[in-house]
């Protein structure tokens, strides 16, 4: 198991960021609260969960171990992968989930891409005895993440690591914002294609 990595921020982009450790670039998902708080050339230090396929080994970075730990865990229930887990810390908080779960708040599950009632409905049922309560400083904390659209950071420093001024940038992800119903929000790698032909156009 590798707990944490520690090294020079190498570069950001729209689905995490790659870290120098040692002269070894390492690339790490991430959500885009913990891609859009890592600054390039700058240390810094990430948990980290090492997924395991018999085609991939994929390593997953988080701003602490708290969050690492629920990743894992939400893990434990039918039908969440990788994915799924990392969805969910980009849209709640640890603790948002926590009581999301312990409430049978099925509605805020909903809200992570990937996710149906049906789906919520079995995660609480099967993760009620094991995330908890909401604990530390951050317990009385219920606003959801994804009111505050962290895509927007995450596809904005994709832009800018390719190349695009963060001026530009920041000017087509509000583009791409205006023409979105509000309800289903496409994945990242569709939102970066949006923006990027937003710059394209004369």
């Amino acid at each position: 198991m590798i707990a944490f990595i520690s090294g020079r921020v190498d570069s950001t982009g729209a689905e995490g960021a790659v870290l120098e450790v040692g002269g070894v670039g390492l690339s790490l998902l991430c959500t885009p609260h913990t891609a859009a708080a890592l600054t390039p050339g700058e240390q810094a230090r990430l948990a980290t969960s090492l997924v395991v396929r018999e085609d991939s080994l994929t390593l997953y970075g988080f701003a602490d171990d708290d969050e690492r730990v629920v990743f894992e865990l939400v893990q434990t229930a039918s039908g969440v992968g990788p994915k799924v887990a990392l969805a969910m810390l980009a849209t709640h908080s640890p603790n948002a989930i926590r009581r999301a779960v312990a409430t049978g708040d099925a509605r805020a599950l909903t809200l992570v891409p990937g996710i149906g009632p049906k789906g919520a409905q079995k995660i609480i049922l099967e993760l009620k005895d094991k995330l908890g309560m909401p604990v530390g400083a951050a317990a009385d904390e219920q606003v959801p993440r994804q009111r505050v659209q962290p895509w927007r950071e995450q596809v904005a420093a994709g832009l800018q690591s390719l190349g695009w001024a963060a001026r530009d940038a920041d000017a087509a992800v509000a583009a791409v914002a205006d023409e979105l119903d509000g309800e289903q929000v496409p994945p990242i790698p569709e939102l970066l294609k949006a923006a990027l032909r937003k710059l394209s156009r004369p």
